[in-house]
């Protein structure tokens, strides 16, 4: 079984075929943000603290770090963000940056084993980023892209990424290291957006024996109630055979819906996770009463 190892210094965080769905926090991104934009720019880190923590407690296993802020330092605001965040989780990190320099930056302050957010099948984007994830012993998303863009045939994007698991072997990166993004196609514009990606998710995990992961609220992008359909998503992907999403643990019913899909799929053995969760504490007085050799309501006499 294909298994993905991501790491904090003090956690170890297992992907893979035979693991519970990992959700990794999407939360920590100015995209679309005037105003963490803004504090970033400003090197105000009390917004990446607060969604950090938020985000853990709410169960995701992993954090995705974007700080890419137009104008602003990136680099620089990367390796002062990864060690904040570190100090204050033990959740592994996914590094996530288009700019290679703000990829190193977080990497060479990172205490672990990171995820690197992303290549695609470009020449020049592979040919800076994966020497980057050799390196530094990381793991890295592939892309199923190149430069025609992205196609609406989930069998070219097969092809794509095959490319991209194939070229990372030339520089020595384990099939094991790789989370294929197969892309997750808006279904409102492509009504057989679902149905293809279930089908590359199949090939990519039983032909070229690679983890997946993806940014799972694309599929409803447009549609009115678009967090309903993500949650009922969440289980289909993972049922495909996909390992790991980027998702907000925030909205309401969503780690629900993926701790439903482990008990569903047969990753969490004896309800053990679910259980622990959801179980109602017991009542007020319960556990003493029954303390006193089980003998409820019973006077002395």
């Amino acid at each position: 079984m294909t298994k993905t190892i991501i790491g904090s210094a003090t956690k170890e965080l297992a992907i893979g075929f035979d693991r519970p769905f990992v959700m990794i926090g999407e939360r920590i991104n100015p995209t679309g943000r005037k105003m963490f934009s803004a504090e970033l720019r400003d090197r105000n880190y009390w917004r990446v603290k607060k969604e950090a923590l938020a985000q853990v407690e709410a169960g995701a296993q992993m954090l995705d770090v974007n700080v890419g802020v137009p104008l602003a330092d990136e680099p620089g605001i990367m390796a002062e963000v990864v060690p904040l965040i570190q100090s204050i989780t033990d959740v592994p990190l996914c590094i996530d940056s288009s700019i290679i320099e703000a990829l190193e930056a977080g990497l060479s302050v990172y205490k672990g084993r990171a995820l690197v957010n992303s290549t695609t099948a470009e020449e020049e984007v592979m040919d800076r980023v994966l020497p980057l994830v050799k390196k530094y012993d990381a793991a890295v998303v592939a892309i199923s892209n190149d430069e025609t863009g992205i196609s609406q045939d989930p069998d070219v994007r097969f092809e794509v990424a095959k490319r991209i698991v194939e070229r990372a072997h030339d520089y020595g990166i384990k099939s094991e290291d790789i989370l294929v993004d197969p892309l997750v196609m808006p279904i409102g514009a492509i009504n057989s957006a679902g149905k293809d990606v279930f089908h590359l998710i199949g090939r990519l995990r039983n032909e070229l024996k690679v983890n997946t992961t993806c940014g799972a609220s694309n599929v409803a992008f447009g549609l009115p109630n678009r967090h309903a359909v993500n949650n009922a998503f969440l289980p289909m992907l993972a049922g495909a055979g996909m390992t790991s999403a980027i998702v907000n643990p925030l909205h309401d019913g969503l780690v629900q819906a993926v701790r439903a899909g482990d008990v569903l799929n047969g990753l969490d053995p004896a309800c053990a996770n679910w259980i622990k969760a959801y179980r109602p504490p017991p009542a007020e007085g319960e556990e003493g009463t029954r303390g006193r050799g089980g003998r409820r309501g019973r006077r002395g006499g």
